[in-house]
């Protein structure tokens, strides 16, 4: 290490020790040569660790998101003892720039300053890739739909399994009559109250647009009896899904494509879409509740399942986008785009369907994505050898953000059932006692 590459981690260490006894962190810093921040911090609390003095020098050259990104899931900032939830936990309360206007100035513009003049191999990124967002990502043209569904959802069938139920159920999860840990029995309750919510009877035509890996069509198909059809965008999910269906002799009565929903001819008795929605993107809405109510054959009725955001002062505020939710986008969920339970309302009235029950269910997402993170991170090693370290790195990193996300309400989920509107009787029952009591499937077996 030459003179100056000992100034900037001197300069660095100051700056730390400062913040970290100023702000009262709960954590503590282990930098590249193998020094601690505190010096004298436990080996066996909770540390961030950092690989190479070119983390600092790409923040300062950059200080976005982004950035932290890169560096954690290219391995140069890491985790000790504990995961993120632990981390949040001991992060100082308040907002980031009060916070850091009680920090020394004179410490940080001289460790910023000499990171800021750190040779040019210091400063070297990883870009991760990801898919850049702009307009065209949410579009609605079906190419593009197949790409963005093909980027999150191709990972490898056997990469989910690591962390998803047994029924391979990728949505929010349902805890009742209290919550639990058990995710199997949650996913099996969710799917049962989606059929519950929407009254399926035996022989109705029943759609789920965006059916997955086929976990809903066939428990539809299977307890209710009705005739299922399915449609996806996802090449891996669909062939699970139609060896599920077969696996379960359940190919006469459940029928899963690779399809766009807009290009369905049919009509169906009881829809829906769990999940999928997010998807569409918010200029596309109006199409898409278009095409339920052209779908949904008289007095049908339409469950539907999807995050939202709390609304701001405008549309065009609520438009703008994060840091964080621009990162989601760029890498996880490309042309991903959320409205607010009030847009999701006001849109599927326009499209002539009647509200008849809003429900959220924020909390329950919290708890499945928390579950989800815990799978993961036990089958790390497994995970590491099936998609790479790095993909591995992004989804802890997702799904324990989505669950800090739903606890904190900066975002929500709700399952609104509709029906086509009409004249007269919507032909639901005159309260929920069918839905919470303890009425089992309509069919058995």
């Amino acid at each position: 290490m030459d003179d100056k590459a000992r100034k900037r981690l001197a300069a660095l260490r100051a700056a730390l020790a400062d913040a970290h006894q100023t702000l009262g962190l709960g954590f503590g810093f282990r930098l590249w040569d193998g020094t601690t921040v505190p010096a004298d911090w436990p080996a066996d609390k909770l540390r961030i660790a950092v690989a190479d003095e070119g983390v600092f020098a790409s923040l300062m050259r950059r200080p976005r998101l982004d950035t932290l990104i890169e560096a954690h899931v290219a391995g140069r900032i890491e985790l000790e003892n504990g995961t993120i939830f632990d981390l949040a936990k001991a992060r100082p309360e308040g907002k980031t720039g009060r916070l850091v206007r009680k920090l020394s100035k004179l410490k940080l513009l001289r460790a910023a300053g000499l990171f800021l003049l750190a040779p040019k191999e210091a400063r070297q990124r990883q870009p991760l890739g990801g898919i850049e967002d702009d307009a065209s990502r949410r579009s609605g043209k079906a190419e593009t739909n197949k790409e963005n569904i093909s980027y999150h959802y191709d990972v490898s069938n056997a990469f989910y399994r690591l962390f998803l139920d047994e029924e391979m159920v990728y949505t929010c999860a349902y805890f009742q009559p209290e919550w639990h840990d058990d995710l199997d029995r949650a996913q099996r309750d969710k799917l049962d109250m989606i059929c519950r919510k929407l009254r399926l009877q035996p022989g109705d035509r029943f759609l789920d647009i965006g059916s997955g890996w086929g976990a809903l069509v066939c428990h539809a198909a299977q307890h209710y009896g009705v005739q299922a059809t399915g449609v996806t965008l996802s090449q891996e999910q669909l062939a699970l899904a139609t060896e599920k269906a077969a696996r379960l002799g359940l190919s006469d009565r459940v029928t899963i494509e690779l399809r766009d929903y807009r290009a369905l001819d049919q009509q169906f008795d009881k829809i829906a879409s769990i999940g999928m929605f997010e998807h569409v993107g918010i200029d596309n809405h109006a199409a898409y509740f278009a095409t339920i109510n052209r779908l949904l054959r008289p007095r049908g009725l339409y469950l539907h399942h999807a995050i939202s955001r709390p609304a701001k002062g405008s549309d065009k505020q609520f438009r703008k986008m994060r840091p964080e939710y621009k990162a989601l986008v760029r890498y996880i969920f490309p042309g991903g785009e959320l409205d607010h339970v009030g847009m999701s309302i006001a849109n599927m009235e326009r499209a002539k369907l009647e509200i008849h029950d809003v429900e959220g269910w924020r909390e329950h997402y919290a708890r499945t994505t928390r579950l989800w993170f815990e799978r993961l991170n036990a089958n790390r090693a497994a995970a590491e050898a099936e998609v790479g370290p790095e993909k591995t790195r992004m989804w802890l990193l997702y799904l324990a953000g989505c669950s800090l996300a739903f606890e904190r309400s900066a975002v929500g989920i709700f399952q609104t059932l509709v029906s086509k509107r009409t004249k007269g009787p919507a032909g639901l029952p005159p309260s929920r006692a069918d839905l919470y009591g303890e009425r089992g499937p309509a069919v058995s077996g």
